[in-house]
């Protein structure tokens, strides 16, 4: 099993930053893709972003040029710094982390954090 925490959410002013970590442990050898999904109110849960064991790295549409996600594995570790904030990002940010299933490069997300929420307003 594997267990990861999340921090750094938080209320911050249109315009500001956020940097959210989050911390694996357990059985962190089955993890080759960490990631961020999340869910606003009243909205389905999304994907953020997502980092390989090698670096690669995808962004939704919705926060290209703005938020950066990196991984430290040496510390089972994933981030995401999140600049230029906006209201429609308040959500509740999620970790999660998962394997790649075949070789379209899709990916089985089966372990979640429990969330931190972060509110973007004025």
């Amino acid at each position: 099993q594997v267990q990861l925490v999340e921090s750094g959410g938080g209320l911050v002013q249109p315009g500001g930053s956020l940097r959210l970590s989050c911390a694996a442990s357990g059985s962190i050898f089955s993890i080759d893709v960490m990631g961020w999904y999340r869910q606003g109110p009243g909205k389905q849960r999304e994907l953020v972003a997502q980092i390989t064991s090698s670096g690669s790295t995808k962004n939704a549409d919705s926060v290209k040029g703005r938020f950066t996600i990196s991984r430290d594995n040496a510390k089972s570790a994933v981030y995401l710094q999140m600049n230029s904030l906006k209201p429609e990002d308040t959500a509740v940010y999620y970790c999660a982390a998962g394997r790649v299933v075949n070789v379209e490069g899709a990916i089985a997300w089966r372990h979640w954090g429990q969330g931190t929420r972060v509110t973007v307003s004025a």
